[in-house]
């Protein structure tokens, strides 16, 4: 047997080390716990099932009790494979074979899983039995609910969302005595980490609303306009919806027409503008473009009734009239990150009916038009939970945003969730300063009737995509009017706005397209800047008559990030207007200079 491995197993076995670490943790923990149960905030209960669980698990355990077969099959083939990695285990323990149960998990270790980067995870026989045994009954888990005939495919896509996210929970890495690295620092530190931890998980609990709200990062590292969001600029318009910034030029001399950003409202726009290596602000600004970017208000109670159409009336369109008169320019490019994107074609279909041709050009970042396959999202959207939700809404005023946060958590939990959850109260760290996470924290609220329309119109009966299906200022809007010339940017990875479903978009309108295709994620396949040389993207021809499938296959793979590729669409897009002008400094035109970037609309916190 291997000698580290032996000194690993050993010394993560030590009974007495590890009884006197825990020992030492419980005596130091059990006056703060008694103090924590004893107040009665703590144990405020909430709605046991609002998202409709238990109905869920519960047909399909009916489900299968009309098809025993599969149940059957099930056990069977997962019992084999527990046979074959105990016996893999045993002959490692007593040394007479160096494997790693590549047989029994049918190469399963090929694919890198963070949880489990430990080396005893694959040094010691325990441990390795105890990951090995976890994955094959978590895929057998799986796999048993997804092959269950279903009536509904929704309810079958909640069972098998619900049951990833239960296995995920379940993974030994998520608990104390079945994580050797929690185990090695337990004993390291006498149990000083469980106390840190014990205490983390205490700091993090609201004992007013009895939520438990895990700190991502250190919160006191960063400071908009010091830190983070600190390319310099001036709001130069406000009204109840926005302040608009305008960023300070670094070039010379600029493009003619300049561009505007309407980011998505759920959050803060500084996703754009975290640090200078990695702002697309900035970069733009350094492009010679004049660049306009709309920061929301983070609404309250007094915001109940704004619909998605003050958005698009008091939102988008003064965001144009403050643009011109800043510029003096009738046209603008303008960009629409994820429902912020939504919005810029909503905006356009308009636009279209009154033929107002101030939008120039449209890039779409993420965005949805077509929500017939919302993916992951789609689990937390029926009747039932939209009801539930529009009655905690209406009496507030407004939806929370660290609940969306939640929801978007829960669809990548093992990174999201349960990485943070061992980091902050198993191994008891303090969070690790990181912009992108800050922001993340940073939450902002909706309007109660503007989430209710766009639950609703779009993700649930999925009116958006229909003639007269969604109406804006008395005007049935249309997107196959839309006839500006467009650029759609998807992420490969993205579980928010599968890149298929962002696709299907393209069908929509009738202008010239072209649609690129990111690497990574949401944020990151979108927050790729050309000096990290990261990612990488796929380009393909016009994506009109083609599937996404057939797309993909036509495509050409290149280096790097895709905002090169962007910006020379966007100067072909310019003709006349790509000259260059003076640049323009921001409060120089009709509009004057209110404060400095990033305005004080972005620093409103949901808490």
């Amino acid at each position: 047997m291997d000698n580290n491995a032996s000194k690993i197993s050993h010394d993560l076995f030590d009974p007495e080390k590890l009884t006197e670490a825990v020992a030492n943790a419980a005596e130091q923990s059990h006056d703060m716990m008694q103090q924590f149960l004893e107040n009665p905030a703590n144990a405020k209960m909430l709605n046991m099932d609002p998202m409709g669980v238990g109905q869920a698990f519960l047909d399909v355990t009916l489900k299968l009790m009309q098809q025993p077969e599969k149940f059957i099959e099930a056990q069977k083939a997962s019992w084999d494979k527990h046979i074959d990695l105990w016996a893999d285990a045993v002959t490692r323990m007593i040394g007479k074979k160096d494997g790693s149960g590549a047989e029994a998990d049918g190469g399963r270790k090929k694919k890198f899983d963070k949880r489990f980067k430990h080396d005893s995870w694959e040094k010691s026989p325990f441990f390795e039995y105890v990951k090995d045994s976890y994955l094959v009954t978590s895929e057998a888990i799986q796999s048993l609910v997804s092959e269950v005939e279903h009536d509904d495919p929704k309810a079958a896509a909640k069972a098998e969302f619900y049951t990833r996210v239960f296995v995920d929970a379940m993974s030994p890495s998520n608990f104390a005595l079945t994580n050797p690295e929690v185990i090695e620092r337990t004993i390291q530190s006498k149990g000083d980490n469980l106390v840190k931890g014990m205490q983390n998980f205490m700091n993090d609990f609201d004992t007013e609303n009895g939520e438990l709200r895990m700190r991502m990062t250190d919160q006191d590292a960063f400071e908009l306009g010091e830190n983070v969001a600190v390319s310099p600029g001036k709001i130069v318009f406000q009204n109840r919806m926005l302040q608009l910034v305008q960023y300070t030029p670094t070039t010379e001399k600029v493009h003619k027409r300049p561009l505007l950003i309407i980011p998505p409202w759920i959050n803060k726009f500084y996703v754009l503008d975290l640090q200078p290596k990695n702002s697309l602000i900035k970069w733009a600004v350094d492009q010679g473009h004049t660049v306009f970017v709309v920061s929301w208000v983070n609404p309250d109670e007094s915001y109940r009734d704004v619909d998605f159409e003050d958005y698009v009336l008091d939102g988008v369109f003064k965001a144009l009239d403050a643009v011109k008169d800043a510029t003096g320019e009738e046209t603008v490019n303008a960009i629409g990150y994820c429902i912020g994107g939504t919005l810029l074609a909503g905006t356009l279909a308009l636009m279209a009916e009154r033929k107002d041709k101030r939008i120039a050009s449209a890039s779409f970042f993420t965005t949805m038009l077509d929500f017939s396959d919302p993916g992951d999202l789609g689990v937390f959207i029926d009747e039932t939970q939209i009801q539930d939700l529009e009655k905690a809404m209406n009496e507030r005023g407004y939806h929370d945003g660290k609940d969306m946060a939640m929801t978007f958590n829960l669809m990548r939990s093992n990174d999201l969730i349960w990485s943070f959850y061992v980091s902050n109260y198993l191994m008891g760290n303090e969070p690790f300063p990181f912009d992108l996470l800050y922001w993340n924290s940073d939450s902002t609220r909706m309007p109660a009737k503007m989430h209710s329309t766009y639950l609703r119109c779009m993700y649930h009966e999925n009116k958006f995509k229909e003639p007269g299906g969604v109406t804006i200022d008395g005007v049935d809007i249309d997107l196959t009017k839309v006839k500006t010339p467009s650029y759609f940017i998807s992420a490969q990875d993205d579980h928010i706005a599968p890149w298929k479903s962002t696709f299907l978009g393209t069908k929509l309108f009738t202008g010239p397209m072209t649609f690129t295709l990111g690497k990574s994620g949401h944020i990151a396949g979108v927050v790729n800047p050309p000096a990290a040389n990261k990612y990488g993207y796929f380009t393909g021809p016009n994506p009109a008559k083609l599937s996404a499938d057939e797309w993909f296959e036509k495509t050409k793979a290149h280096d790097g990030s895709w905002w090169n590729n962007w910006d020379e669409w966007v100067g072909k897009q310019m003709g006349k207007d790509a000259e260059q002008v003076p640049a323009r400094q921001p409060g120089d035109g009709k509009l004057k200079a209110l404060e400095d970037a990033p305005g004080s609309y972005v620093k409103v916190r949901s808490s």
